[in-house]
């Protein structure tokens, strides 16, 4: 079974599995904490009604120390497998697994946002975002596509078809500062067949004076005013002589 304590040693496992070193989990464990206890009080149950009992009381759940806590969901945002795949990985059924999910995402959001270590989730506040203004205005854009399950919807199927991928996808757009590697934007999700410099141009992003911006051929023709916009050339095969 999965827990913090079974990579606690071996650091590249870790930041496979979780996208944070240990120093940065170390950092964000107390904010997740403290949010969590704020979110989910001693007084109150789970479902937030008076607690009739001590706390503590009744079966041990698997996800106990705050670590494990925190693990298990940073675990499910780095590799968003499916819910039974992840609950294997933990000793949980899935019913446990939907539960766990929807019980610490708001906290890891919360802590995150503690921390101002969230990303803009409205592209107006990208050019005013402390994220953004760390070190120069330089920026990079792309869309990241993850797997779904097929919908039963016949128009819901194509709408999230990714012929790039070959399958149905969910897509969001996603903005880094290329000077600390941080997320500043991201954007709303998307079905996967929608292109990208089509939800680049819906986001709307302010981006801030004297930007630079990276981008890939799917977003030719994503040009936001004021901003120096980079995109790399395919080098021409060298021919050989016959």
């Amino acid at each position: 079974m999965l827990t913090y304590l079974t990579l606690q040693d071996r650091p590249r496992e870790f930041l496979a599995a979780t996208g944070l070193t240990h120093d940065e989990f170390a950092r964000v464990l107390p904010a997740f904490a403290a949010a969590y206890a704020v979110l989910y009080p001693l007084d109150k149950t789970w479902e937030g009604k008076g607690r009739q009992r001590q706390r503590g009381g009744g079966a041990k759940g698997v996800l106990g120390p705050m670590e494990d806590k925190l693990f298990f969901i940073l675990v499910y945002q780095k590799t968003h497998p499916l819910q039974t795949m992840h609950g294997l990985q933990f000793g949980l059924r899935q019913s446990q697994t939907h539960y766990w999910i929807h019980h610490l995402l708001p906290v890891l959001q919360q802590a995150l946002a503690d921390l101002g270590m969230a990303p803009e989730r409205e592209g107006s506040r990208v050019a005013t975002s402390p994220l953004t203004l760390e070190g120069a205005p330089a920026l990079a854009i792309d869309g990241t596509e993850r797997r779904r399950q097929r919908p039963q919807d016949a128009v819901a199927q194509q709408e999230h078809y990714s012929g790039k991928k070959k399958t149905h996808t969910d897509k969001n757009l996603l903005l880094v500062n290329e000077m600390t590697g941080k997320v500043v934007y991201l954007g709303p999700t998307e079905p996967g067949k929608k292109h990208d410099k089509k939800a680049a141009d819906e986001a709307q992003i302010v981006y801030p004076a004297h930007a630079t911006l990276d981008k890939d051929t799917g977003f030719q023709g994503y040009e936001p005013p004021g901003v120096l916009t980079q995109q790399p050339k395919k080098k021409r095969k060298a021919w050989k002589e016959a």
